[in-house]
């Protein structure tokens, strides 16, 4: 009875959800592992396998088994959502009187370290444009700007002329939600920017064509995309040959985790980053711990 109903749940996230052949496969895939192993523990056949056998028991179960497996915790959340979403649609149907399964709580994510770059790997990567060509001064005020203030890649690429506060050292940031925020910009920054302006943007902008706004421009007088950045940032990377990789929130999550190497609060960088909740930065805490260690053994008396 189960499988029947597999198969009008996948058929009405392909017809009124639109669903991609990609996600419908992972559904099924998903599902049949479930009802696997709903026979295994009921010795029941597939095609025997009831709406009742679904609970809160089994699911939890089922969650049990996947991390004893060595599952990763965010492959058993999906799972598990896949899961639900069936759950959800027989009671809509009313094939279930009640979401058996409602409480159920989805695994707790692993939250993994942002990587980033130490203070020797982020110069040679800022110093690796060649500023004697227009592109290269370009891209220097790309890097440049994204270390100095923290920004995302969205956020940099939506840069306007007018947002650049020259005495004020700062750029105006719309971050998520349109909010807005001033992001600093410091001396090196600066003068990237001003050599770039000055010397460089002129050359992108095509003859006939309105003048942009926007300040990082591509070879056609455009508005640079995300996907121009990162591959700015991929051709230098390979150029200076550092080991790890390195996309855009690399360079914000160094600008973030050498601000508190270097004594910064934890309050100050949340509001330099844009993040609305605290805990939301304190990730970065995990990266200075072994900078904590260093100034404690060498300042604790009885260290």
């Amino acid at each position: 009875m189960l499988m029947k109903y597999e198969q009008e749940f996948l058929t009405h996230m392909r017809v009124e959800k639109s669903a991609s052949n990609l996600t419908l496969l992972s559904y099924r895939t998903d599902l049949d592992q479930f009802f696997d192993f709903l026979s295994r523990e009921n010795e029941q056949l597939l095609e025997d396998l009831s709406t009742d056998m679904i609970n809160h028991k089994t699911v939890r179960k089922y969650l049990a088994q996947m991390q004893a497996a060595g599952l990763q915790r965010a492959t058993i959340a999906r799972k598990l959502a896949a899961l639900r979403s069936f759950v959800k649609y027989m009671c809509r149907e009313d094939i279930l009187p009640g979401n058996p399964i409602a409480n159920v709580s989805t695994p707790k994510q692993d939250r993994r370290l942002p990587r980033f770059l130490y203070p020797a790997e982020i110069n040679l990567l800022l110093d690796a444009p060649d500023t004697a060509s227009y592109l290269g001064r370009r891209d220097k005020a790309i890097l440049e700007t994204m270390y100095a203030s923290g920004v995302r890649v969205s956020e940099l690429v939506a840069i306007n002329l007018a947002d650049i506060d020259w005495g004020g050292e700062t750029i105006l940031i719309r971050g998520k939600g349109n909010k807005e925020r001033l992001a600093p910009l410091g001396r090196q920054a600066r003068i990237a920017l001003r050599t770039y302006l000055d010397n460089s943007r002129s050359l992108f902008i095509q003859a006939g064509k309105p003048v942009p706004e926007a300040v990082f421009l591509n070879r056609f007088g455009g508005r640079l995309s995300g996907r121009s950045i990162r591959n700015i940032i991929d051709k230098y990377v390979d150029e200076v040959a550092l080991t790890q990789k390195v996309s855009p929130h690399t360079l914000r999550h160094s600008f973030a985790t050498h601000l508190l190497n270097g004594g910064a609060d934890l309050r100050s960088v949340q509001e330099l980053l844009g993040h609305v909740k605290l805990s939301t930065t304190q990730i970065y805490t995990h990266l200075t711990k072994e900078n904590i260690k260093t100034i404690y053994d060498n300042s604790h008396p009885r260290r």
